[in-house]
């Protein structure tokens, strides 16, 4: 057989090689559904618990990330646990009313792809989790966990949009901390906070130097965004 037709053979046959694996599906043993159920309700007992560090530890290591309109993305270990550590529940002398979902969590419907592991995890008149998992040398764990609000679903808002204005917005970004009611500053937002303004899709983009950018973001595509507008608010305070 000639060398360039043997070569074009191999090439035929390494293409379809990988449009087959890519097409397989990974199958999830009764068990791993069991566990990543146990996951999500780790999640909300540590949560309600206020126990920040076995929170921070349901997620993948460095790169797990929770991600929310008014909480940005928080990204990593020490983010995590200072993400716990400002919720109301964790902070108000008189406790707030009990969180969507409660301590035991919800129930997650998973959609298993060739691209990983999602998971839908509803809470009713509150929204959804929208959920990405990875599984570690200790277990399932959070790649990402996104709550959705009626509104940001309404407005054409889910996790993987929520991400790309993350990125869109820049790499210069920080953390966004304010006063819990005994005066202790706690973190907020980490990266953009977006929100639904009158029909758009806003965000304050949090510098890491200080002050935000104003943001209106415009949608051009699946996944794809640009900024409309940006004005920049400069820091109050050093």
């Amino acid at each position: 057989m000639p060398s360039a037709l043997c070569s074009m053979v191999v090439v035929v046959l390494l293409s379809s090689f990988l449009q087959a694996k890519s097409a397989q599906t990974t199958v999830l043993s009764p068990e791993e559904k069991s566990d990543i159920q146990a996951l999500v309700t780790g999640y909300a007992r540590a949560l309600a618990a206020c126990n920040a560090e076995e929170y921070a530890d349901l997620f993948a290591p460095d790169t797990g990330y929770f991600a929310s309109g008014i909480r940005g993305q928080v990204v990593g270990r020490e983010r995590l646990i200072a993400l716990v550590q400002s919720e109301r529940q964790c902070t108000a002398s008189t406790p707030p009313a009990p969180r969507p979902g409660g301590a035991t969590g919800p129930t997650v419907t998973l959609d298993v792809t060739a691209s990983g592991v999602r998971g839908i995890a509803d809470l009713g008149a509150a929204g959804q989790y929208q959920d990405e998992y990875v599984k570690t040398s200790k277990g399932w764990r959070f790649r990402s966990r996104t709550v959705l609000t009626p509104t940001e679903r309404a407005a054409g808002l889910d996790a993987n949009e929520m991400a790309a204005i993350q990125r869109l917005a820049g790499s210069d970004l920080g953390d966004y901390y304010v006063a819990d009611p005994n005066g202790i500053k706690r973190l907020r937002t980490s990266g953009v906070a977006i929100a639904v303004t009158a029909g758009a899709i806003t965000g304050h983009a949090y510098l890491k130097a200080g002050g935000y950018y104003d943001d209106v973001y415009e949608k051009i595509g699946a996944g794809q965004w640009r900024i409309q507008s940006r004005k920049l608010v400069p820091a109050t305070t050093p």
